[in-house]
């Protein structure tokens, strides 16, 4: 084999060994497209897939406005599935049926405790629920375990308050709402509009300013009003 072609080779290597490691928190068909290049971790439908690396952990609250977004498109036309007929239980409230979320923008965020890509997204979810709540976002935590202790309402109750979480949690211990998304990766965002049509979605870390520019668009918001702050 020639030296060119064994380059090659060893990059396709090192690429599939990156996939995999971004992937790392998956289902088994998560890990599959992440090998094969389906989808990968930190790519977005509504746009072009997340430009660089973004630091773990890190959130855009408080950074300048970016340019505004061109419009969204419409994912699904809806709805979205009902998770409160779907889910176990719920923790920080009562359960939220379609009718509660009437004329609400919705970000439904698939999670699991014990996933630190998933820790990395929640400094910016508590930011976004303390900024635009008053503006109609909603934000409803879909906790779907992938192991048995990240099953039990009382770790899952925990690592609310561990994780200073404050919107409502709906429990998932049988993936009914993870089924009924279709979902393969942890985290995801999902978001819907005020019109209950799939506007948006978010896999994995990072793109953190284009999510909230996507919330804020669905809201109406002020382009000139302040962005979320830490909280």
């Amino acid at each position: 084999m020639s030296p060119r072609r064994l380059l090659v080779v060893a990059a396709a290597a090192v690429l599939a060994v990156v996939s995999l490691v971004a992937a790392r928190r998956t289902d088994p068909a998560g890990v599959r497209a992440a090998v094969g290049a389906a989808v990968a971790p930190g790519a977005t439908t509504a746009g072009a897939a997340t430009p660089g690396a973004t630091t773990p952990g890190a959130t855009t609250a408080g950074a300048a406005t970016p340019a505004a977004p061109a419009r969204l498109p419409v994912l699904s036309p809806g709805p979205a599935p009902d998770v409160a007929a779907l889910a176990s239980g719920w923790l920080n409230g009562g359960a939220l049926a379609p009718a509660n979320l009437e004329g609400k923008v919705v970000l439904y965020d698939l999670w699991t405790f014990g996933c630190i890509n998933c820790q990395h997204t929640t400094p910016s979810l508590r930011s976004w629920y303390a900024r635009y709540a008053a503006d109609g976002l909603v934000i409803v935590g879909v906790h779907s375990p992938e192991f048995d202790y990240e099953a039990d309402p009382a770790n899952v109750a925990k690592a609310l308050v561990d994780q200073r979480i404050a919107y409502p949690v709906a429990l998932d211990p049988d993936h009914r709402v993870w089924r009924a998304f279709d979902n393969h990766y942890w985290p995801v965002f999902y978001l819907y509009d005020r019109e209950g049509r799939r506007r948006y979605v978010h896999i994995g870390e990072g793109a953190y300013a284009e999510t909230e520019d996507a919330l804020r668009s669905l809201l109406g918001v002020d382009p000139a009003s302040p962005r979320a702050a830490p909280v």
